[in-house]
């Protein structure tokens, strides 16, 4: 090299060609191509989920516990297969996340158990207004809640109870790990960390869809009210869904989402025609107002990902140029 002299030497320095970041295919020609492979990849993960609900014939409702242990089995399967879907994602693309895949999807132990309170309890506070409702309605006092709650023998009547596991367990864990944990990382490098805030949820609603077929076959209502019932469906899951991958966005854990959504299938909508009806409707409608008030009062600090650790999908979006400040910080 010292033969070269100076001028060869800065000849090499400024022939030699520079490093290019891993997500070169997301600023060249290649980008589209890449964002079609997540939108395709994601698409196909939404119609695996709501077809694993149909591969079995029955004539029976979809709350009938024969049909609920098939559609375990089926779903189980599916959302156990799902990670595949994010492993070839990542060798057709050649995107390398920087961090295992599991650690990705959400399944990690540093800052676990802030992980799994502080969303449940930033839920529970919006909450509040149908919490009080839910005590001013309930004929037992706080005391005797606590000791049914507490009660083995309350649990164990849960856990043979197949629509309890399907709606306080098995959706929650599959739903959350198939749309959120699959997808955010699949859909992050394309669309950018807010964006995918948004757009994956529409796969999630859309999936939810299927239950037009059911009520239609059962003919559980009008045509019109069917519609009607699905089209708001679509909406509020699409918020919730928005909101899951919030949380999972700034925790970089799967455990908060999944209690949160297990808490709101518990919950259900917010009866609100109930609460301006209610005999005690002003102090309902000021728990309402207050819930809302504190969920958005703590929504950024109860998230601050700070409490959490190193957030994975912010990893990923480093390790491929794009630059995410508002989400990961």
């Amino acid at each position: 090299m010292a033969a070269l002299g100076g001028d060869g030497l800065r000849l090499l320095s400024v022939s030699r060609p520079e490093r290019q970041p891993e997500s070169a295919a997301l600023s060249g020609p290649g980008a589209g191509l890449c964002c079609w492979v997540s939108v395709f990849s994601c698409f196909s993960l939404a119609c695996s989920y709501v077809g694993s609900l149909y591969v079995w014939k029955s004539e029976l409702p979809r709350d009938h516990p024969a049909v609920i242990k098939r559609r375990f089995t089926s779903v189980l399967v599916v959302s156990s297969l799902s990670p595949l879907c994010v492993l070839l994602w990542r060798e057709l693309t050649g995107i390398q996340p920087g961090t295992s895949l599991l650690t990705l999807m959400g399944f990690r132990l540093e800052g676990i158990f802030p992980a799994a309170l502080l969303p449940l309890l930033l839920t529970m506070i919006l909450f509040l207004g149908p919490l009080m409702q839910l005590s001013m309605d309930c004929p037992c006092d706080l005391t005797d809640g606590l000791k049914v709650l507490l009660a083995p023998r309350s649990w164990a009547r849960c856990l043979t109870d197949m629509r309890w596991l399907r709606n306080q367990v098995i959706a929650p864990l599959t739903e959350e790990l198939v749309f959120r944990a699959c997808m955010l990382p699949m859909l992050a490098p394309c669309t950018g960390l807010g964006p995918a805030v948004f757009t994956c949820p529409l796969f999630f609603g859309v999936a939810h869809f299927h239950h037009i077929i059911e009520q239609l076959r059962f003919r559980q209502s009008s045509v019109g009210s069917i519609f009607l019932s699905a089209a708001f469906q679509f909406s509020y899951t699409a918020v919730f869904g928005a909101y899951t991958a919030f949380l999972f966005i700034r925790t970089g854990h799967l455990i908060g989402p999944v209690l949160c959504h297990s808490f709101c299938n518990y919950m259900g909508f917010p009866a609100v025609c109930a609460a301006l009806e209610h005999p005690q409707k002003w102090p309902l409608l000021a728990g309402y107002a207050l819930g809302v008030g504190l969920f958005l009062l703590l929504l950024q600090p109860l998230t601050d990902p700070k409490l959490y650790g190193s957030l994975p999908l912010c990893v990923l979006l480093e390790r491929t140029g794009a630059s995410e400040t508002l989400l990961c910080s």
